[in-house]
């Protein structure tokens, strides 16, 4: 990361400098100058920033954009600079307002992106690429879309190798089944990325447990008041067959807490993923199993923090390694035992992070299989 720091160093003083060689005439000469031998030339000087995503209501997303938020302050810049490009789980209004963005900016734009669901993801990067905007995706993309396929404009991607994680959640949800009856499991959006991987750990693990029945899986959408009516209709077909359930993010998690509820069931075993502090506090008390953190803080601030810096030519994405264009983020199991101190660490005080290094917390090159 010393490069990255120099140059941001240096563009300060390049800026500055640009300023005394205009008051003396000398603003075309400067302009050419002062950049220095072997010195990245910046693409934009101030493009703009925008994160593209569901909706702020979902405890996940407020912290991805939060995280975003951050990064923009880093630059001196206030919270408003960031822009931002809501879609509420549309893939169409979400290259729609990509495309009007570029169309407004004239490309001038530095994008991070969940694309809502994996197919989309070709279409907003091809928009980029095409006017010279810079993107780094977030989550979703079909795995024959590549960053170094686009030169430097597609700068990135992240997501999670939820999989394994998944997997550890199941075989802690059908231990405390104790190894036998009838498990449902409420996912994503069907097309998600995490949404697959988190239904395959599942099934991964159900290969070691034979008395285990997969009863049920069906798509909740990563929504409360969906996850509620799926829980619901899986307690009128199944009734007392189901004896644990295994949810794909924690928005679904408190649906089917309240769908239990409503029945005047406890202490039924569930699972849940992402870490929202709602989640860490069922977690503590006993309501939920176990929750897996994914950062979103640092992934929302990340994210958007490559697809800037590539922007300004801080650096040339092209010239990286291909773990540093697609990466797995981190991730931090969190139980019972480990509530009150994860609490104190992550949602009481959000740990400050360096923009700059990118991929410090990263958990190395995406697999495919």
């Amino acid at each position: 990361m010393s490069f990255i720091k120099k140059f941001i160093e240096q563009e300060t003083i390049n800026r500055r400098d640009l300023l005394f060689a205009s008051a003396y005439g000398l603003g075309a000469v400067a302009a050419t100058g002062l950049m220095g031998p072997g010195m990245a030339r910046a693409a934009f000087s101030d493009p703009t920033v925008a994160w593209s995503y569901r909706n702020r209501t979902n405890p996940y997303w407020n912290e991805i954009v939060s995280g975003g938020e951050a990064f923009v302050e880093s630059l001196g810049k206030p919270k408003s600079f960031l822009t931002h490009l809501i879609n509420e789980g549309s893939s169409e209004k979400s290259l729609a307002d990509v495309k009007a963005l570029l169309s407004k900016t004239s490309g001038e734009l530095a994008l991070a992106i969940d694309a809502n669901d994996a197919p989309n993801a070709r279409p907003v990067v091809e928009a980029c690429a095409q006017v010279g905007a810079y993107v780094s995706t977030l989550w979703n993309k079909t795995d024959d879309l590549h960053p170094w396929d686009f030169g430097d404009n597609y700068v990135s991607h992240m997501t999670w190798s939820d999989e394994g994680p998944a997997e550890q959640t199941a075989r802690i949800l059908l231990e405390a089944m104790g190894g036998k009856g009838g498990v449902v499991h409420l996912g994503g959006i069907a097309s998600n990325n995490p949404a697959i991987e988190r239904l395959n750990g599942l099934k991964n693990a159900l290969k070691d447990y034979p008395n285990v029945e997969l009863l049920d899986a069906q798509p909740a959408d990563w929504d409360t008041q969906k996850a509620r009516d799926v829980m619901a209709s899986f307690l009128t077909r199944y009734g007392s067959e189901i004896t644990g359930v295994h949810c794909a993010n924690d928005t679904i998690a408190y649906g089917v807490l309240e769908a239990l509820r409503a029945e005047g069931i406890e202490g039924m075993p569930v699972t849940a993923y992402d870490g929202n502090p709602q989640a860490v506090k069922h977690v503590g008390n006993g309501e939920l199993l176990v929750t897996v953190f994914t950062n979103p803080h640092w992934g929302g601030g990340i994210t958007a923090a490559l697809a800037y810096y590539a922007a300004i030519g801080a650096f040339k994405p092209s010239e990286e390694p291909r773990e540093h264009r697609e990466f797995y983020g981190p991730t931090i199991q969190v139980l019972p035992e480990d509530a009150a101190k994860f609490k104190a660490e992550y949602i009481d005080s959000v740990p400050t992070y360096d923009w700059t290094d990118f991929w410090g917390p990263s958990n190395g090159q995406i697999e495919y299989k």
